[in-house]
């Protein structure tokens, strides 16, 4: 499960704080099973500094019960002693970067914790936000892990407290999350190995519900309850596979546009790549090649901060330019007046009533265009996963597009 559902397949492979943070909860996990406390709470430290910092909720149970069983001067000190080595190490990059000293780690919890922004102003969602999201990317694996405590019951001995101490962050931190405002996928990245483990522990139990403890072999049912467990899990890999493949199938566009402009280094250096309303899914300037000079947005409606084209004559990296806000309230300069610089444009195409650049063929040519899925009209099962020989025919596509300008006297090419 760990390897193969759709969640933890997406969140391994992201390069985000969240997913460091949920690779210290599967060591600090492992390790306290393995009854390391030392360890895991040194472990659970830099998941929570080198990481990110709200995770030190998911760490609290197993850091509160390693205090207790193994020492509590031992495995204080190796937890302290971690986090006042990778504090020293955090000041010293930041003052590095900043120029002067502070901590990103103390910053970023000011502003999301003690009042210093507004978290909701980024988006927010409802309570239930998780628990769908939870479905899509753990099917059934999801709704097992959440009967965990239902099996306690019966397969205490096996279970607990050792796994339940492992696991219960799972509760809290959903919980705690939902009452949340501001919501994201990645923010459950911690708890994804722990749904792995609950739903393993639930479906590995199948026969205990079934047995008579009194009884010298296994009943009928039992052993067909035995037989079962290859079946649910083959079950949630098939379910996992088939929302791997819509995702990647269907909203993979975005990345595999930028891959183009490889292939048009001939409209030279000095390039100028243009963007509107799809900021969002722009990937980063890694994917951009080099003979394009700046990446440009274009107003397309949103009114939110946006990034600006590195500027050196600010001061570097240590300077705070004073465009930037933390009321993400859009700085007037950060678009484009109008598209006359752009040597090429990006945009989605989803065959709404107003027009899109595109089609407007006497100043655009179409370089490469990649069917996008269209969230809005494509129906929540066939989009959320695929079925074979559904999929293309329920949901509807856009195309993703990139763009170039015809020079002026020019045609486009056929």
């Amino acid at each position: 499960m760990l390897c193969l559902t759709s969640g933890c397949f997406f969140a391994s492979t992201s390069f985000l704080p969240s997913s460091f943070s949920m690779y210290a909860v599967t060591l600090s996990s492992a390790l306290f099973l393995l009854q390391k406390y030392a360890m895991a709470v040194s472990v659970a430290a830099a998941g929570v500094i080198i990481g990110w910092p709200f995770s030190i909720l998911v760490f609290f149970p197993i850091t509160f019960y390693s205090l207790s069983r193994g020492g509590f001067k031992k495995v204080f000190l190796s937890g302290l002693l971690t986090s006042v080595l990778i504090l020293a190490f955090s000041l010293l990059a930041d003052y590095y970067c900043y120029g002067r000293w502070t901590s990103s780690v103390f910053n970023l919890v000011q502003y999301n914790v003690l009042g210093g922004g507004q978290s909701h102003l980024y988006g927010t969602e409802g309570p239930l936000f998780y628990f769908r999201n939870g479905f899509n990317n753990f099917n059934f694996c999801f709704i097992l892990a959440l009967l965990f405590l239902a099996i306690l019951p019966i397969a205490r001995k096996k279970y607990a407290p050792d796994l339940l101490i492992v696991v219960s962050p799972m509760y809290i931190w959903l919980a705690f999350m939902s009452l949340q405002a501001h919501k994201e996928e990645r923010f459950l990245y911690p708890i994804y190995p722990l749904i792995c483990i609950a739903a393993t522990a639930v479906i590995d139990s199948f026969p205990d519900l079934f047995r008579d403890k009194y009884a010298v072999e296994d009943t009928l049912i039992v052993q067909i309850a035995k037989g079962l467990r290859p079946v649910f899990l083959g079950l949630i890999l098939c379910a996992s596979h088939s929302r791997t493949f819509s995702i990647l199938n269907g909203y993979s566009a975005p990345l595999e546009i930028y891959k183009h402009l490889e292939h048009h280094g001939d409209a030279g250096t000095g390039s100028v790549l243009c963007v509107g309303s799809e900021w969002h899914r722009f990937p980063s300037s890694f994917f951009v090649p080099s003979y394009v000079s700046e990446v440009r947005w274009v107003d397309d409606g949103f009114r939110g901060l946006l990034p600006f084209p590195f500027n050196s004559s600010f001061g570097g990296m240590a300077a705070a330019p004073p465009y930037f806000n933390d009321k993400n309230k859009a700085a007037g300069d950060q678009y484009l007046k109008g598209t006359e610089v752009c040597t090429f444009f990006v945009e989605l195409d989803l065959k709404r009533p107003f027009p899109a650049r595109g089609t407007d063929l006497s100043t655009w040519e179409t370089l490469a265009a990649i069917p996008f899925l269209d969230r809005e009209l494509s129906p929540a099962t066939y989009r959320s996963f695929f079925i074979p020989y559904k999929w293309q025919e329920k949901n509807v596509f856009g195309l993703y597009k990139l763009l170039k300008k015809i020079p002026k006297g020019g045609r486009a090419h056929t």
